[in-house]
Parts: structure tokens; sequence; C-alpha cells
């Protein structure tokens, strides 16, 4: 693991992928400023970063971090049962959403009932 950023490796990755430095901006949505200062070792790289910056490079996430410095994260790779768990937590959300919308509108509906017996 490299102690500080390895600014030569990821030049190299850069121009054996043909992308420059305005790519990695756009790709991970930063000013070109902010990816002078990743390349100077003066920001560090996020995990969502990293995980870019390896589709860009097509290198592992661990790569990338072993040659981002000592303090970069890895991200966290998520595997199809994970996904498969996410989904199903995303589809039992849903479900109760859609209730609590249907309890909402009775709710309204009985306070509009009442407001129009009470002026009556």
């Amino acid at each position: 693991m490299a102690l500080f950023f390895d600014q030569a490796w990821f030049d190299q990755h850069l121009y054996d992928t043909q992308h420059s430095l305005d790519d990695v901006a756009g790709l991970l949505d930063l000013t070109l400023e902010q990816v002078r200062e990743i390349w100077k070792d003066q920001r560090e790289l996020l995990p969502h970063e990293v995980a870019g910056l390896a589709k860009m490079f097509n290198v592992t996430s661990a790569e990338i971090a072993d040659h981002a410095g000592v303090s970069t994260p890895v991200p966290v790779e998520m595997g199809a049962r994970d996904l498969e768990a996410v989904l199903a937590q995303l589809h039992e959300m849903n479900g109760r959403l859609v209730r609590m919308e249907r309890v909402i509108v009775d709710l309204k509906m009985l306070v509009l009932e009442q407001r129009a017996i009470s002026e009556e």
C-alpha cells in the first residue's frame, strides 16, 4: 500500500486508458481543481470516487485504494445476495408506504366529513 498518492501510477493509467484529468473530473463530478488536489495528495478520495476510478481504469477498488494512500477507504462490493436482500427490503418499504398513504387519505376524508358535519 502506498503511503502517499501514487501520482505516477495514476498518470500511467490515465495514459493507458486514454483518459484525462478532465475525464476524471466529469466522472467524479468534481472540478478540475479538486482532481488536481487529489493528484497532489491534498484531498482524500471518497469510497464512491475509488469505485469510479476502478471502473475507469478497469482495476479493482482495492488496487485504486492501494495506490491512493494509506487512509483511502475501499468501498464495500455488493454481491448478488446483498442486492436481493436490499431489493426485498425496498419492496417491503414500498408496501408500508402504500399502506401509510391509504391511511392518510382515510384520515383526510374523516377530517373533511367532521368539518362538514360541524358546519351544518
